[in-house]
């Protein structure tokens, strides 16, 4: 799995709202392994960017192959790490704090 973030543009943010996306291509798998790990991305998603993501930000999480056999906690996991790099990179190229 990998995370892009980068800021919401000025016409489309909206007060204490992010953007999410999810995407898995045909390496993930057929058409049945690609939704369901597009429905294992938004699960962890739905529960910790409320709790780790920035309001005004766009997240797009990518599926990778072995996503589907992963172990859900340990999917989890990888989310949250991936969320704190991205935040740390985006931290360091725009010189300011988020909440």
């Amino acid at each position: 799995m990998t995370l892009e973030a980068c800021p919401t543009p000025e016409k489309d943010r909206q007060d204490g709202h992010l953007r999410v996306g999810f995407t898995a291509s045909r390496k993930v798998g057929n058409a049945v392994t690609r939704n369901r790990a597009r429905r294992h991305l938004r699960a962890a998603a739905s529960q910790l960017l409320p709790l780790f993501g920035w309001a005004g930000y766009d997240y797009v999480l990518v599926a990778r192959g072995t996503i589907v056999t992963r172990p859900f906690a340990a999917l989890l996991s990888d989310v949250t790490r991936a969320l704190s790099a991205a935040h740390r990179k985006l931290d360091a190229t725009a010189g300011e704090p988020h909440a």
